[in-house]
């Protein structure tokens, strides 16, 4: 539980992903901090619209995938990727 303690944010902040990852368990290959504070947790979807954001809580999303653990200490304004689920996260 200690390592989960890293995110400044409770784990159950709302947090923005899609449909794709939510509903059709798309890995999350793109991770954006946005200089607001707010967290986005993408797959490799080309085209997102409107209907395919889906808000969920932050501790869902690890719940997903264990390895955003490592991104909790990402700054705002920065994005991680990554090729495929397994991969090591690039900061960028």
């Amino acid at each position: 539980m200690g390592r989960l303690m890293k995110f400044k944010e409770p784990l159950n902040t709302a947090v923005f992903t899609t449909k794709f990852v939510i509903e059709d368990l798309a890995p999350i290959v793109f991770v954006y901090h946005d200089s607001d504070g707010c967290w986005q947790f993408h797959g490799s979807e080309e085209k997102v619209i409107d209907d395919d954001i889906r808000i969920v809580s932050l501790d869902e999303i690890i719940a997903l995938d264990q390895s955003i653990i490592e991104l909790a200490e990402m700054p705002e304004g920065f994005e991680a990727v990554r090729s495929k689920k397994g991969d090591n996260w690039q900061i960028v």
